[in-house]
């Protein structure tokens, strides 16, 4: 006799549904994490266009995903450019988002955009984040925005960002497949080839050399220079070469630009030199990536790398390496994860920089060996 786990009672039929909008309007970090939401709702009804709302700057994300049809974009700058520039800007992204004629929205974040969407004529089916409930934003005109609502963890429950998502196609009767819920981030072959004439211009051989992206955004995140410094220098005396990236931002140059300083040994550096895709390509190329908890963390986690995480303030079990070989390294202060912008809202996090070097270090070496190929 076969037997069918039980569903929602509202759990929508999507076999008539033509078109689907999930957004995720959040850091680039968040957006990766969003992507199985993609592939799963495809598995299951492989007949649904699915299309993602993001913001433009973020795209590369998903840029290139196999389940994804159209990606529409926010521009964070449009508010500040004044009226003028915003009007019409919404305007026109209103005017495609209703030629799609969307019948769900699956809203992935609290952001107050989702419940306007979720209003769209042509929508049968809106989900959304309880926070939207419990912050009052499900009403307009006495009605609920949303049709579904999922269920947040609450406090002090963590649960990894991935299945978060998840859960908001798992409050419509879907559940995901064990191996479906992977993070899924496209290279193209602009970017294969960039590595390629990298590798030969620094003599790099795949594999053979380890990634360190040091900085994050959110500096209180952030390990210190003398520990970075101290870190590749060991690592080179190991006999292992490291290659550092970061971001194109003069904070984050000037803090690669520290570490390097403060180096005994030569590390090659490509900070600001890469692109999102590029810096992805690279980390797939590695043997393991070492970082913060950062949107390249994420990245290297995606490309399939072995990872090694410093976490402080943000919790591990929310923001950990997904599915991949990692390890994770973080201190004995029993007030972490705080989730605070530094000690005090001081911007330093001494759960971070106290970390000794001799702890991460033992957590590259475990990582490599556990990891090492077969002869």
């Amino acid at each position: 006799m076969s037997f069918s786990p039980p569903r929602p009672a509202d759990a929508p039929d999507l076999s008539a549904f033509k078109r689907v909008l999930i957004t995720k309007l959040r850091h680039h970090g968040d957006v990766l994490l969003a992507s199985p939401v993609f592939h799963v709702l495809k598995q299951h009804a492989p007949h649904l266009e699915l299309d993602a709302l993001v913001y433009s700057d973020t795209v590369e994300m998903l840029e290139g995903h196999p389940a994804i049809a159209q990606i529409h974009r926010v521009d964070r700058l449009w508010k500040d450019a004044g009226l003028t520039t915003q009007v019409p800007e919404e305007l026109a992204l209103a005017r495609i988002l209703n030629e799609r004629a969307y019948d769900m929205v699956i809203h992935l974040s609290e952001h107050p955009r989702g419940a306007r969407l979720a209003r769209m004529k042509s929508v049968k089916v809106s989900v959304g984040p309880e926070g939207y409930k419990a912050r009052g934003l499900s009403k307009f005109g006495g009605t609920p925005a949303f049709s579904h609502f999922y269920k947040l963890p609450r406090r002090g429950n963590a649960r990894h960002m991935v299945e978060v998502n998840l859960d908001a196609l798992r409050r419509i009767g879907i559940q995901p497949a064990e191996d479906a819920r992977q993070l899924r981030l496209s290279i193209g072959k602009a970017e294969e080839g960039h590595l390629a004439r990298l590798f030969g211009q620094h003599g790099l051989i795949p594999k053979q050399f380890l990634h360190l992206h040091p900085a994050s955004r959110w500096f209180f995140k952030c390990w210190t220079v003398d520990g970075n410094a101290a870190l590749i220098d060991k690592l080179v005396v190991a006999g292992h070469q490291v290659v550092l990236t970061a971001a194109p931002s003069e904070a984050e140059l000037k803090f690669v630009a520290a570490i390097i300083e403060r180096c005994k040994s030569k590390p090659l550096s490509l900070a600001g030199q890469l692109s999102l895709k590029q810096l992805a390509a690279l980390s797939g190329a590695a043997r393991l990536f070492i970082g913060v908890d950062s949107a390249p963390m994420h990245i290297a986690a995606a490309m399939q790398t072995p990872t090694v995480a410093l976490f402080g303030p943000s919790g591990e079990i929310e923001w950990g390496p997904w599915q991949v070989a990692s390890r994770v390294v973080t201190s004995a202060h029993t007030c972490r994860p705080c989730g605070h912008d530094g000690c005090g809202g001081g911007k330093i996090s001494e759960c971070l920089t106290t970390l000794p070097v001799s702890q991460v270090f033992d957590a590259v070496q475990a990582l490599l060996n556990a990891t090492a190929p077969t002869v």
